[in-house]
């Protein structure tokens, strides 16, 4: 059994993330700080189920056969982090509590630097203190900001990033790689790209919209509609991460200092993405949305918001060739999921 710390697991990819390796076996340490970026009671919910105090259908009945045990602390406050390291043995972290948003990262920018700065270099003193057998931790598709050669490939450089957000994840990567230089931790990197699905984030696109439309309210469609992303199922997301973590990265024997591979390195480091690696059109997108609710939306056309890029899209072949896994799960099929579970959850 081993023993791993998610972060941000009252979070939507940490909770998917702890729920699955729960039902694998693992031991699962749950941090999260409850803060109110978005509807607490969502996340207690979440609480609730890893912690076997409400049972889903789709997990058909069977118990997780591993302890959840829940840590309420910030990730910016050294003490608690010391103290939770101190207390515990992780053979593995995954760091996926971050301050997220471009868009609140123009009106909060302090509370970035917080999170995702001071407390991922906890986060990293942890693990190198504890000797942590592997550090997987989330990057982001916001890291590309300027880039328009598509896809977007990890072996791409990222230097000019359109938000504090993405910033701010371009330096966890930085910052991870500084480590697995100087004290060999290994740590892998992971990009998403706009993941969705049952028990998202409420800030999110599909929430927002499946909302408005169902009380009837107009939805906001930025750059009049001219937008593609890479939307991501959940599911495929958790596979991705499962498979990674078992995947330790070594140094790269090929790296050259000269013609310098971003997504590799002489030490023990890696990045990939993960994303569906089909861009979908915002309209279309909106399309699906209202067959699968059976209401058209009212749209509120909009220019392109600051911080924000016209499309995405991942390229995924060193992921597959790692791990020989992609994510698959069709735009469609991914929506009725989603569309189910907020019938579910909010009647």
């Amino acid at each position: 059994m081993r023993k791993i710390l998610v972060t941000g697991a009252a979070g939507f990819i940490g909770f998917h993330l702890s729920r699955r390796l729960l039902a694998e076996g693992d031991a699962v340490v749950g941090l999260d700080n409850l803060n109110s970026y978005y509807d607490v009671t969502l996340k207690q919910a979440r609480l609730r189920i890893l912690q076997g105090a409400e049972k889903e259908t789709d997990l058909k009945s069977v118990p997780f056969s591993a302890p959840f045990s829940f840590v309420r602390a910030d990730l910016a406050d050294r003490e608690a982090m010391e103290r939770l390291f101190g207390e515990n043995r992780f053979d593995t972290v995954v760091n996926l509590a971050a301050q997220a948003g471009v868009r609140y990262s123009l009106e909060n920018p302090r509370a970035y630097m917080d999170s995702n700065l001071v407390g991922f270099l906890n986060i990293l003193e942890g693990c190198r203190g504890q000797g942590v057998g592997h550090l997987v931790f989330a990057s982001s598709s916001s890291v590309y900001g300027a880039n328009t050669r598509m896809p977007f490939s990890v072996r791409d450089n990222v230097d000019h990033p359109l938000s504090l957000y993405a910033a701010t994840k371009k330096a966890n990567e930085l910052m991870a790689h500084a480590y697995a230089s100087l004290y060999g931790l290994p740590c892998t990197g992971l990009r998403f790209f706009t993941v969705y699905g049952p028990w998202g984030r409420p800030d999110m696109a599909l929430f927002l919209f499946t909302r408005a439309i169902l009380e009837n309210r107009p939805i906001d469609v930025f750059n009049e509609g001219r937008m593609e992303r890479d939307f991501t199922y959940i599911d495929d997301i958790v596979e991705g991460l499962v498979r990674v973590l078992e995947r330790v990265p070594a140094p790269n024997p090929d790296w050259q200092g000269d013609f310098p591979d971003p997504s590799s390195s002489f030490a023990p480091y890696r990045l990939y993405n993960i994303g569906n690696n089909r861009p979908v059109a915002l309209m279309e997108f909106i399309e699906i949305l209202e067959g699968q609710l059976a209401r058209k939306a009212i749209r509120n056309f909009l220019p392109m918001q600051a911080g924000d890029v016209q499309a995405t899209c991942a390229d995924v072949d060193d992921l597959m060739a790692a791990v020989g896994f992609r994510p698959a799960t069709p735009i469609t099929e991914g929506i009725r999921r989603f569309v189910a579970w907020y019938r579910d959850y909010y009647t």
